[in-house]
């Protein structure tokens, strides 16, 4: 049996992203009064990320799955699913 690694495992999805419509987008304002920053350990696909004092996030590449909403204790978060047509595809279930 052939083990594969997150890298692996996610390069299987295909996804189809609507340029410059992000359906995720952060209050900085409010994430700067977040001492715990669960997102940038929660996301399965590792998109979060902090750069310079503020939180990142590479939407392009995210699974749906709704994990950093979830986990943001400061509501900081404004997410919805991608507009129709775009979003990720799964190939492996």
């Amino acid at each position: 049996m052939i083990r594969l690694t997150m890298a692996d495992k996610l390069a299987l999805n295909k996804f189809e992203v609507n340029e410059g419509e992000p359906h995720i987008l952060i209050n900085q304002e409010k994430c700067r009064t977040c001492g715990e920053k669960n997102c940038l350990f929660a996301c399965p696909a590792q998109l979060y990320s902090e750069q310079n004092g503020e939180i990142t996030v590479e939407w392009a590449g995210c699974l749906e799955c709704g994990t950093c909403l979830a986990v943001c204790t400061k509501d900081a978060l404004s997410w919805k699913y991608p507009q129709g047509g775009f979003g990720i595809i799964y190939r492996q279930g």
